[in-house]
């Protein structure tokens, strides 16, 4: 019999439960509604009413990372064996995504230092627009307010998440309000199971190895997609358990604000909600000058260019039908320009400042 007691507390196990029950209420309240991406939207609005509400929420990392893998899993399952003669048309948007982070940090970093009067480091990490983990950790590492960071990532992929769903619903004509439709578990062949979860588990070994950015969803992701583009397997996983990882991620993004000053976390919010502003309006600028230069749609840009977090924002590419190879594509490209480019930017700049001041001062 498993000792649960040597993976977590007692107490923790009780704050996991209730957790994951807030938001399994609140994302069969939005999928009885036909809600967009209702399970993970509505588990992450209850859970961070119950966080702002004083609730000692908890997920467990772990939980999240498996649930992660298997929206990884999903993620590469969308990769068909045409999508190689559709990438021929990526590069420009690519490329493009390089220059959107470039503007909108530099946009960013100026608006929290000006307007909310954020330290140097605290400022610039929070104003990738993406990185939400790895931002937290290099930029306290370099001496900025960490819980800052993560405040200010945690409210805008809240933010955008509530937003690009509900938007698409509203002005598109596509179906913002349909949900996941793979196949029931009961009804799954078991040779497709054990292929999904091979992949999972050979992708997160080797992304783990190659030290990937989001090894845990981007592994899975190339290994599933590989199995699909080579014509292995057409499988894709039960939708019960798709709906299990959106209840656990979307309680994730609602938990990260439990034990925080409800003060603290409205002023933070407010700041993330400006900025936000600004990304979503910078996001429609790229698209629409994307449009004609790409041959893409303007939903499928828009998607693979808003400042959600990479797992949320796939979800709901998936959920609303659209391009999910090229939307997941370019957040995982986002991410990794992010993980890379930001820390060593910002090195570099304290190595010239650093040098600057040692030429002043002979």
């Amino acid at each position: 019999m498993v000792n649960i007691a040597r993976f977590i507390s007692r107490t923790d196990l009780r704050r996991l439960v209730f957790t994951l029950s807030v938001g399994a209420v609140g994302g069969a309240l939005f999928f009885a509604l036909n809600m967009p991406l209702a399970w993970m939207v509505g588990a992450m609005v209850f859970t961070t009413v119950a966080s702002m509400m004083g609730a000692r929420l908890y997920v467990l990392p772990s939980l999240r990372a498996l649930m992660v893998t298997v929206l990884g899993v999903l993620l590469g399952s969308a990769f068909t064996p045409d999508i190689l003669e559709q990438a021929t048309r990526w590069p420009i948007t690519l490329a493009a995504m390089l220059l959107y982070i470039l503007l909108a940090t530099g946009m960013l970093y100026w608006y929290f230092r000006k307007l909310f009067g954020y330290d140097k480091v605290t400022a610039y990490f929070s104003a990738t627009p993406g990185g939400l983990s790895e931002m937290t950790i290099v930029g306290g590492a370099f001496g900025g307010d960490d819980r800052t960071i993560a405040l200010v990532h945690g409210s805008r992929i809240l933010l955008v998440v509530l937003v690009i769903p509900f938007w698409f619903r509203f002005t598109q004509d596509g179906g913002a309000g349909v949900s996941f439709t793979g196949p029931s578990l009961l009804g799954s062949a078991p040779i497709d199971i054990g292929i999904l979860v091979l992949g999972a588990v050979v992708g997160t070994l080797i992304g783990k190895f190659l030290r990937l950015p989001a090894y845990r969803l981007v592994g899975p992701m190339v290994a599933t997609a590989a199995t699909q583009i080579a014509g292995v397997t057409e499988s894709v996983p039960p939708y019960e358990i798709v709906f299990v990882a959106q209840v656990v991620v979307g309680s994730a993004i609602g938990a990260r604000f439990a034990g925080i000053a409800l003060q603290r976390i409205f002023r933070t919010m407010a700041a993330s909600a400006g900025a936000t502003v600004l990304l979503l309006v910078c996001t429609v600028g790229f698209t629409l000058a994307l449009v004609p230069l790409s041959g893409m749609g303007f939903a499928p840009l828009t998607l693979a260019f808003a400042p959600g977090g990479l797992a949320e924002m796939s979800l709901i590419a998936i959920s609303l039908g659209i391009e999910t190879a090229f939307v997941a594509t370019h957040h995982v490209a986002r991410v990794v320009m992010i993980v890379i480019g930001v820390p060593l930017v910002f090195r570099t700049k304290q190595r010239v400042t650093a040098g600057n001041r040692t030429d002043s001062g002979r």
